[in-house]
């Protein structure tokens, strides 16, 4: 059995690998690791495709261009010309929305790819060219067109081609928008499988733990009890009560601990227990084992006030938080607890020690596996603490003040 025990607690943090790396510790910045990463990639990609995007809309402002001056000159050409200039160069790239508009008339010249058909009424038509004019107007400059007198070269006539861009250069524009938002909810989902794939590999293991430290005391214990019988029914000798009394308290507190672990994994018996009279318990126990510079004051609004616990669950809970004030006293100081009821359904019991309390920014991290401020140590307590109250006793836990060098105060909540 020592040598079991000798094993646990002599093991390498195993929160602490691979590479020597305390993930636990440092995942928050881990965190932000990934997510500078994810974005500098996301930015990347919307550079680089805004880049090609505005490469595309000069190389189609261009042809718009080209395209407009072909208009000017078709102005003066005859014949063959005319009919080439129009078929091969005035009419733009199908995948263009174009309309030409009269400066003097402002009416529709020409439109092309504006969404209209054969089948529309005038007025759907005439709607449907206005609000396509209205986006095109937003979204790029005209081009003008000026039709000159071939003999006197004055301007009798100015149009505008408004366009909007192609809708494969829109399409092209909203994609990498579209594909980091596809990749954030894929992140998501991964990040919610593998949470809950830790989680599940973690209860696995505290339940594993638990039953298998569960079934390894109850081989002294049995033999302890054994022997106590065995004592009992020797004839009298000196000390002999003294000495069955005291592996009589033995036996009970592994005959405790052996209870606390079998409960981990399986759903406790809540019962309404007397709040007071399960924390002087504890504390009664502790006192003769602990320190006698260590002080401990309990105080109760009212020692009747009961809560649905499970008791030997509990009683660890509190033993744990106390040792952790204790150690964090270095076994000088004092231990205050105050049992109080916030409101007829609930009732709170404020744990404080006045040790070296803890930094703020580590206060987020108390209850994470793998913390401690110890040197040797798996720092899984106050895990195991916060996993009793909230996930057995459906309460909760926290870290209600802390200040270094002042102290630290836990508070728990539980069912009234």
């Amino acid at each position: 059995m020592q040598q079991y025990f000798s094993l646990i607690f002599n093991m390498r943090n195993p929160f602490k690998e691979p590479l020597g790396i305390d993930f636990y510790k440092n995942q928050s910045t881990i965190k932000w690791v990934i997510l500078a990463v994810a974005v500098i990639i996301g930015g990347g990609s919307i550079v680089y495709t805004k880049r090609l995007v505005d490469d595309l809309k000069d190389q189609e402002r261009l042809n718009l261009n080209i395209w407009a001056k072909a208009l000017e000159y078709a102005s003066f050409a005859e014949g063959d010309v005319l009919d080439f200039i129009t078929d091969n160069i005035i009419t733009p790239d199908n995948r263009l929305p174009v309309i030409i508009v009269d400066s003097a008339s402002s009416e529709y010249n020409t439109y092309r790819n504006v969404g209209t058909n054969s089948t529309m009424t005038a007025d759907a038509k005439d709607r449907t060219l206005a609000n396509t004019l209205k986006k095109m107007k937003l979204e790029n400059e005209p081009i003008r067109v000026e039709f000159k007198d071939q003999e006197t070269d004055d301007i009798y006539r100015v149009q505008f081609v408004y366009y909007r861009n192609s809708y494969l250069l829109r399409q092209l524009s909203a994609y990498p928008y579209i594909q980091l938002t596809v990749m954030a909810i894929f992140g998501v989902i991964a990040y919610l499988a593998i949470s809950f794939s830790r989680t599940s590999e973690q209860n696995k293991l505290w339940v594993g733990l638990a039953k298998e430290t569960a079934h390894q005391l109850g081989t002294p214990l049995t033999s302890l009890m054994a022997w106590v019988e065995y004592l009992k029914g020797l004839p009298e000798m000196e000390g002999r009560e003294d000495i069955t009394k005291e592996l009589q308290k033995d036996v009970i507190r592994l005959d405790m601990i052996t209870a606390r672990f079998s409960n981990i994994g399986s759903a406790p018996d809540l019962k309404d227990e007397n709040i007071f009279e399960a924390v002087t318990n504890i504390v009664e126990y502790l006192k003769p084992r602990v320190s006698s510079k260590v002080e401990f004051q309990i105080r109760a609004d009212a020692k009747e006030l009961t809560a649905k616990m499970n008791k030997p669950l509990f009683e660890w809970v509190v033993e744990n938080i106390c040792k952790n004030g204790i150690d964090a006293m270095s076994g000088i100081g004092r231990i205050e607890i105050n049992i109080g009821q916030d409101s007829e359904k609930t009732a709170f019991i404020d744990i404080a020690d006045n040790g070296k309390g803890i930094a703020k920014r580590k206060i987020r991290e108390v209850f994470k596996p793998g913390f401690t401020t110890k040197k040797r140590g798996w720092g899984l307590g106050l895990t195991l603490v916060q996993r009793i109250i909230e996930n057995y006793h459906l309460g909760r836990i926290f870290v209600k003040n802390s200040n270094v060098d002042v102290g630290t105060t836990f508070r728990i909540v539980l069912t009234a």
